[in-house]
């Protein structure tokens, strides 16, 4: 057994608009350092939902949630907004570029915001998680001189800037065509292996889930595999 670097203990969620549903059922799972997970099912199974709560965004809900073997219940959310920034890396089906900052900048600005580094020493990090992704020589374009796939690569070197516990991603492949979508699962694949980086990512794409170390298959708030 590895380090469990996030735990899931029976996590059950309603919603109440107007009548009350439930939406997660006692989800319960561990990630451990280093392991490259997907979290499939069809749409409204809860997928988005969970990941939501499992990054700290969404408080209210049933259960326990640990992150580094700390319980994130009852935290002020000035501490949930440090360990979001701090401990989990996020990358989504749109990158969320800031057209204004230039590729270097928007891999940056996680790293400016935490506050622990100098802008120097935050800029050298970024430089170096451009070049794992392969893409140093766009450091200084604008996001809308670059295609989709060096965008989400883009994202994906910004999630890594504060040197995440967990990536966490919803559908980040979504957007991209095959190539692309292949590149961007070696890279989290190499991440995993080579970087040790843990990886719980919520994907449509089956290809994408097949590869992965292990899948989390809901259906209608509970996990049935």
């Amino acid at each position: 057994m590895g380090k469990a670097i996030l735990e899931a203990k029976g996590i059950s969620k309603f919603f109440h608009d107007p009548n009350t549903i439930k939406v997660l059922d006692g989800i319960s799972f561990t990630l451990e350092k280093g392991e490259f997970v997907s979290i499939t099912g069809k749409s409204g199974c809860g997928k988005s939902t969970l990941l939501y709560i499992l990054s700290t965004m969404d408080t209210d809900y049933e259960g326990d949630l640990f992150i580094d073997g700390q319980s994130m219940r009852n935290r002020k959310e000035k501490e949930l907004a440090r360990v979001r920034n701090a401990q989990i890396g996020f990358v989504f089906q749109f990158h969320y570029l800031l057209n204004e900052f230039n590729v270097l900048r928007n891999v940056m600005l996680p790293g400016l915001k935490l506050g622990v580094l100098t802008e120097e020493e935050i800029e050298h990090a970024a430089i170096n998680k451009l070049k794992i992704l392969g893409i140093e020589n766009e450091a200084l374009k604008m996001p809308n001189q670059l295609s989709g796939g060096q965008k989400q690569r883009v994202a994906i070197a910004r999630a890594l800037i504060n040197d995440p516990l967990i990536i966490m991603g919803d559908e980040p492949t979504g957007n991209l065509d095959k190539k692309n979508s292949e590149i961007v699962f070696d890279i989290f694949q190499e991440l995993a292996t080579n970087y040790q980086q843990s990886l719980l990512i919520v994907t449509h794409d089956q290809e994408f889930a097949a590869r992965t170390k292990r899948i989390i298959e809901m259906e209608d708030g509970r996990i049935i595999n």
